[in-house]
């Protein structure tokens, strides 16, 4: 069965610049996947190419199995789209807005004020559905133009950056819209540099970087390229020259402290017989050289994009 979604091979150039190489991936009905980036690694040019309003310069898009192109503008109607720009009227009541959008889909009478009605309520703003939208925090503006994008019912709903500057109880009411769609069977493009929440909402992730296609699997597949990760704080500044943590740990200053951090690909930091934590704190007792404190860094998609760039995620 064909996905709902399918990129193939899509390129995009500015002249010598290649903003998007060779980039592929497919989305299933009902899953959320993340495209996952720094800011400048092709995200938005990619999303606008799957949306129709950049034109390709190689490869393909399909929705449904209808190739994404002028001879199918249809396809494009079957879209919502959350642009990182918010695209709201400030001079407009958020029930304006909405009665708007939804009119441009094709929406009238009884069927768009029950939609819009229905869309305030899933984006928790029924109580300012009459005030000015430039009354507006920045959190409610950017829940009033995800709200604009689900007027029509797409089977596609594209976010880019939905959750740049919004405060916790917007993020949460727009990952909670997100789970909701799931669970009606839309699809989701969730794009962002935010990647522990991609790691919170999506199932399946893509990792690009300078348009290049670095990594795309599910979540904990994802993940299970990278060791779970153990600190050991010293309670010293100096070790014995003989001590021998064997090639698994590593002896570091941090200021004047000295740590000791391994990897282990243990998913958990239990002091169990034989484990690696409980082999070092002996050899470390052996010596006689306290432990102030234990650490342990879970493998995060942060670490993944250190490991298959070489450098930090770009802000």
């Amino acid at each position: 069965m064909a996905p709902l979604l399918a990129v193939d091979n899509l390129v995009k150039k500015y002249g010598n610049l290649t903003a998007v190489d060779l980039l592929s991936f497919d989305v299933e009905p009902g899953e959320a996947f993340g495209l996952l980036g720094p800011n400048g690694a092709g995200k938005s040019t990619t999303m606008m190419m799957i949306c129709g309003l950049l034109a390709a310069d190689y490869g393909e898009v399909r929705l449904e199995g209808r190739r994404l192109d002028r001879t199918h503008p249809e396809s494009r109607q079957r879209m919502g789209v959350v642009p990182q720009d918010l695209a709201i009227y400030p001079d407009l009541t958020a029930r304006e807005n909405l009665m708007f959008f939804g009119s441009l889909y094709h929406l009238s009478g009884s069927e768009l004020r029950r939609k819009v009605d229905e869309v305030l309520e899933q984006v928790g703003l029924t109580a300012r559905a009459d005030d000015f939208t430039e009354t507006f925090s920045g959190g409610m503006k950017r829940r009033l133009n995800f709200a604009a994008a689900v007027m029509h019912d797409p089977v596609l709903l594209i976010l880019d950056e939905p959750t740049v500057g919004v405060d916790p109880q917007s993020r949460a009411h727009l990952i909670d819209c997100i789970r909701s769609l799931q669970q009606r069977g839309t699809a989701i493009i969730y794009a962002s540099h935010y990647m522990e929440e991609v790691q919170v909402v999506c199932t399946r992730a893509a990792i690009i970087d300078h348009g290049k296609l670095l990594a795309c699997d599910t979540i904990p597949q994802l993940l299970k390229q990278i060791p779970f990760e153990v600190e050991l704080r010293l309670g010293q500044s100096r070790v014995p020259e003989s001590l021998s943590l064997g090639t698994s740990a590593r002896i570091e200053m941090d200021g004047d402290e000295a740590v000791v951090r391994f990897s282990t690909q243990n998913e958990s930091c239990e002091l169990t017989l034989n484990s690696d934590v409980t082999n070092i704190l002996t050899t470390l007792a052996r010596h006689s050289v306290s432990v102030r404190s234990i650490r342990t860094h879970e493998p995060n998609l942060e670490r993944l994009f250190l490991k298959l760039t070489g450098h930090r995620l770009r802000d």
